[in-house]
Order: structure tokens, then C-alpha cells, then sequence
């Protein structure tokens, strides 16, 4: 899941959404050097990318994005994932996803002073771009891979992944539900 599905995951703890959201810059044992709330967000974050890293259907859908990303494929599933939670957002959420973004964007502001410096460097274009209300429509998606290849080890096939997405929208979107539902399961039982 990426950073969308991560800040959902979290329920209405703030520090839990804090380290659900920073978690991928924090690295081994180091989350200790946290609040207590934030560690349990880490945390949570390294169990849900390790329950939809293992998913069978997550694994499937990888496959579809092997041929141009190989190794990278579960990012660009990851991305498409949160494409999908934030179209149907009205699903799993009671809240406006608007204001659900705004609210995000707002915590990690106020708290940016405790953030891992990656995500301090990352935090002003990410907000900038709006990246989570860009999430909801497929340029977005297309923006998002783009700017990851310029900073990352991504490949740049953010076309590919695209055409990939359109010619197989329905399919992916069906799996894509059946797998957050079993994952929302997966968190209450799992909750720290």
C-alpha cells in the first residue's frame, strides 16, 4: 500500500498515522527513537506492506507490471492500489476525502519537526503537487511514477504502467476490493 492507504489504515490516532506515514524512512530498530504512539504506527506500516506483499492477489496484479519494473512491480501495484482506495473512498470511509486529505496535510505540517529528514525534504513537493488528491485520477498516477523515476531506482515506464491500468481496469479493481477488505480484517486484528 502506499501513502494513502497507509494514512486510511491508521484509524484516528495522529501519531499512529504519523508512523504509518513516515515509516519508510525509518529504518530497522531506529523507530525507538520515537513516541511510543509513532513506533506503533511504524510498526503497523511494516505489517500491512508485509500482509500485501505476501497476498496472493497483490502478487498477481505484480505481474501485470513485471515486464518494464521487474522487481519495482509491487511499488507501481502499491500506487494503483491507493488509485483505486481513493476512487471508491465512499466505500471506507465516512468521511469526505477532501477534508481527509486536508487534515493529513495539516498533521504532518504541524508535526514537521519530528519528521525523518527524507520525509522533510519530500514533504513541501508532495504537498505542492497534492499528490493525494492526485491520487484519484489516472494522470495523477502517471505523475506520481514519473516523479519516482526522476528520484528513485523506479523505472521510467510510467506509460506502460498507465496502458496497463486502462486494459485492465475492472480486473484490477475487483481484486483491488476483495484484497482492502481482507487487509482491513488483517489491521483490527492486528491492531497495537
Amino acid at each position: 500500500m502506499n501513502f494513502l492507504a497507509h494514512l486510511h489504515l491508521s484509524g484516528n490516532n495522529d501519531f499512529i498515522k504519523i508512523g504509518n506515514f513516515i515509516a519508510d524512512s525509518v529504518k530497522g530498530n531506529s523507530y525507538r527513537n520515537f513516541h511510543l504512539e509513532i513506533q506503533k504506527g511504524i510498526l503497523l506500516h511494516r505489517k500491512i506492506d508485509e500482509f500485501t506483499d505476501l497476498h496472493p492477489l497483490t502478487k498477481e496484479i505484480n505481474t501485470y507490471f513485471a515486464p518494464k519494473y521487474r522487481k519495482y512491480a509491487g511499488i507501481v501495484t502499491d500506487i494503483v492500489y491507493d488509485y483505486y482506495l481513493a476512487n471508491s473512498w465512499d466505500l471506507y470511509s465516512e468521511i469526505k476525502y477532501e477534508d481527509f486529505v486536508a487534515d493529513a496535510y495539516e498533521l504532518l505540517m504541524q508535526n514537521f519537526r519530528i519528521l525523518p529528514l527524507r520525509i522533510k525534504k519530500i514533504l513541501p513537493f508532495f504537498i505542492g503537487k497534492n499528490r493525494l488528491m492526485s491520487y484519484k485520477n489516472i494522470e495523477g498516477i502517471r505523475s506520481v511514477l514519473s516523479a519516482m523515476a526522476k528520484y528513485t531506482s523506479l523505472p521510467l515506464a510510467s506509460d506502460f504502467a498507465i496502458d496497463t491500468v486502462k486494459n485492465n481496469h475492472n480486473f484490477f479493481e475487483e481484486r483491488f476490493h476483495i484484497f482492502y477488505a481482507e487487509l482491513l480484517v488483517y489491521v483490527k486484528k492486528n491492531e497495537l
